[in-house]
C-alpha cells in the first residue's frame, strides 16, 4: 500500500473521530503508541513489532491528515538521500 492510499484509508476509517478528538489529544495517542512500540521493540516478538509499527503509522497518518500534511510529499524529503548532506548512506557526522 502506498503512503497516499494508507493516509486516505486512515482518514476514511478514523478521520471524523480523530478530528473531533483534536490535534492535541490525537498527538497524545500517537505518543502512547510510540511507548507501546518501544516495549515491542525491546521486549516483544516480531508480531508485536509489526502490530505496533502499524499502529504508530496509523496515528501518524491521522496527525498528518489533521495538520493538512500529505505523508507521501513529506516522505519525498528523503528521496534524494539525506536532506542535510544529500548522500546515501548519510555522511553527516555521527554526533548530530
Amino acid at each position: 500500500m502506498h503512503l497516499t492510499d494508507f493516509q486516505r484509508q486512515m482518514a476514511d476509517l478514523y478521520g471524523e473521530r480523530d478530528a473531533s478528538r483534536g490535534l492535541a489529544r490525537t498527538f497524545a495517542w500517537f505518543v502512547e503508541e510510540c511507548g507501546e512500540l518501544s516495549r515491542a521493540l525491546f521486549r516483544g516478538d516480531q508480531e508485536d513489532r509489526e502490530r505496533e509499527i502499524a499502529d504508530v503509522l496509523a496515528w501518524l497518518a491521522s496527525l498528518a491528515e489533521q495538520a493538512d500534511v500529505d505523508l507521501a510529499s513529506a516522505a519525498a524529503r528523503y528521496a534524494g538521500g539525506c536532506p542535510r548532506c544529500a548522500a546515501t548512506p548519510c555522511a553527516c557526522a555521527l554526533d548530530r
